[in-house]
C-alpha cells in the first residue's frame, strides 16, 4: 500500500515516527550515503501518498457503560463481551511490499526473531492498555486484529502506521538501533486509536495533537508495562533507538521538549513548550512533530501535579477528550478545553483534577 512519510496530503498521513524536519537535516549534513538515504525517505510518499484512501472511521467509539465510565477489561465476564486479541506478525524479508510471510500469530510461541517477538509483545501492550484501563476492544473499539511486519525494507530507518497495519524498519545500526520500541510502538499504534476515533486531521495543530496524543499513549504503554509512577518514568518517546554516536536520549522529551538531541548530523531538538515559543512553518504538515511539545508538556505537568500512575486518572482525561472532540480541526484550546470538561466529566466540577489541569495548560500559555 504506502510505505513512505512525508505527505503532503493531511487527510491520508503516513504516521512515522521520525519526521521530516529530521530527514531534511539528514539530507543536507550526512554524507553522500546518508543524505542519499533521506532523500529516498522524504520523495517515497510523493509516490505514492493518493494511492491511499482516507480510512478514518468518522465516528466515536464509546466507553462500555454510561458516559464517562470505563470498565475493566477483567471485570468482562459472564455476559459481558470479552477482549479478545489477534496478533499477526509477518517478516518483511527486507522488501518494501507489505504485509510479508506470516511468522508468528495469537497463542504461537517466541521465534528467537527479536524484532518478531517485540513487535509481538508490544502490541499485547499497547492492546491491554487499551482494553483494561479504557475498555477499548483494539484500535477500532471491535477487535481489529493487530498486523505488523518487520524488517520492512533494507536498513530502513522509520516505523509507521499506514492505516490498517504497522511496519517496522531494522535500522541501519549507525543512526537508528531498532524500531520495536515499546514507546515507538505504543505511539504508532495510537495513530490507529486516533484515526478510528474521528481523527484529527493531519495538519496544523489538529496535527500536532494527533502527534502529541500518540506520544502520550506510547509513554503510557511504557510505564503501565513496567509498573512505574508518574516520578519514576522516563518521560522519553523512542528511548534507546538512536545509534551509538547520535548525541541524544531519545526522539522527544515530554518533561523538557528541545533536549531529546543535540547531535552534527540529527540537528538539534526543535520542540518548543509553551506557546510563545510555536513554530510557524509549512514543513512536517505544519509542524506536526515539533509543535507537540506544547500539550505533551502540559500532559506530562498535569501528571507531576496529580502523580501517582498516568494511566490512570491523566490518561483517562486524556482518552475521553479524544472519543468526545468530535472536531477533525481542533486547536490546542479546543483540545485544552475538551480536556477540561472531560475532567469534569470524570471528577466532578471544581475537583482537584480539574484545578490541577487548568494550572498545566495555563503554564504552557493556554488558557482555559
Amino acid at each position: 500500500m504506502c510505505f513512505s512519510c512525508n505527505s503532503s496530503s493531511p487527510h491520508n498521513p503516513i504516521n512515522c515516527i521520525i519526521p521530516p524536519h529530521m530527514l531534511r537535516v539528514m539530507a543536507m549534513r550526512g554524507d553522500a550515503s546518508t543524505a542519499k538515504m533521506a532523500r529516498s525517505m522524504l520523495k517515497q510518499n510523493e509516490k505514492v501518498r493518493e494511492e491511499r484512501a482516507d480510512q478514518s472511521s468518522g465516528g466515536m467509539v464509546p466507553a462500555d457503560g454510561p458516559p464517562g465510565s470505563f470498565v475493566s477489561a477483567a471485570v468482562m465476564r459472564g455476559g459481558a463481551e470479552q477482549h479478545i486479541i489477534d496478533r499477526q506478525i509477518y517478516d518483511g524479508e527486507r522488501k518494501a511490499s507489505l504485509p510479508g510471510t506470516l511468522i508468528r500469530a495469537e497463542g504461537d510461541p517466541a521465534t528467537g526473531d527479536e524484532e518478531v517477538d517485540a513487535a509481538y509483545d508490544g502490541a499485547g501492550d499497547v492492546f491491554d492498555l487499551y482494553s483494561s484501563q479504557y475498555s477499548r476492544n483494539s484500535l477500532d473499539g471491535e477487535g481489529l486484529p493487530l498486523v505488523a511486519t518487520v524488517h520492512h525494507r533494507r536498513n530502513y530507518n522509520n516505523a509507521f502506521w499506514n492505516g490498517s497495519q504497522m511496519a517496522y524498519g531494522d535500522g541501519d545500526g549507525e543512526i537508528f538501533r531498532t524500531f520495536t520500541e515499546l514507546s515507538v510502538i505504543g505511539h504508532e499504534m495510537s495513530h490507529g486509536v486516533v484515526q478510528y476515533s474521528g481523527g484529527l486531521l493531519y495538519q496544523g495543530q489538529s496535527g500536532a495533537l494527533n502527534e502529541s496524543y500518540s506520544d502520550v499513549f506510547g509513554s503510557l504503554t511504557v510505564q503501565k508495562k513496567l509498573g512505574q509512577s508518574v516520578s519514576e518514568a522516563s518521560w522519553l518517546v523512542g528511548e534507546g533507538i538512536l545509534g551509538p554516536n547520535i548525541n541524544g536520549t531519545a526522539l522527544r522529551s515530554m518533561r523538557a521538549p528541545g533536549t531529546a538531541y543535540s547531535d552534527s548530523l540529527l540537528g538539534q531538538d526543535p520542540q518548543p513548550y509553551h506557546m510563545d515559543l510555536f513554530v510557524n512553518t509549512t514543513d512536517d504538515n505544519g509542524g506536526v512533530h515539533i509543535n507537540s511539545g506544547i500539550p505533551n508538556h502540559a500532559f506530562y505537568l498535569y501528571c507531576q501535579y496529580m502523580g501517582g500512575n498516568a494511566w490512570e486518572g491523566p490518561g483517562r482525561i486524556w482518552y475521553l477528550a479524544l472519543q468526545r472532540i468530535n472536531n477533525p480541526m481542533a486547536t490546542f484550546n479546543d483540545w485544552a478545553q475538551q480536556t477540561m470538561e472531560a475532567a469534569v466529566e470524570l471528577n466532578g466540577n471544581g475537583s482537584m483534577e480539574m484545578v490541577m489541569l487548568r494550572r498545566a495548560w495555563k503554564l504552557v500559555g493556554i488558557a482555559v
